[in-house]
């Protein structure tokens, strides 16, 4: 795997742990929970924390949830 593989790599996993630090700050430890709170597809959802590519569909209905812009999901992101 190259560096700009491994790059992609590591980026996918800073968004599926920030998502999922999202969940736990909305007050929810199961991810399971979650899903059912906000009828998102409980295998789906469980792959976006897993770091699983994502549609964009998807990932702009989770920043909704949590009343989020792109800008400021990916403020902290170099």
């Amino acid at each position: 795997m190259d560096n700009t593989e491994q790059n992609i790599f590591t980026q996918i996993e800073k968004v599926a742990q920030k998502i999922k630090l999202l969940r736990k700050k909305k007050g929810f430890s199961s991810f399971e929970a979650f899903a059912n709170e906000y009828d998102l597809d409980r295998v789906q959802y469980w792959r976006v924390e897993s770091g699983s590519n994502i549609t964009l569909k998807t990932f702009f209905r989770i920043l909704e949830i949590h009343s989020i812009t792109p800008k400021d999901f990916f403020d902290d992101f170099n």
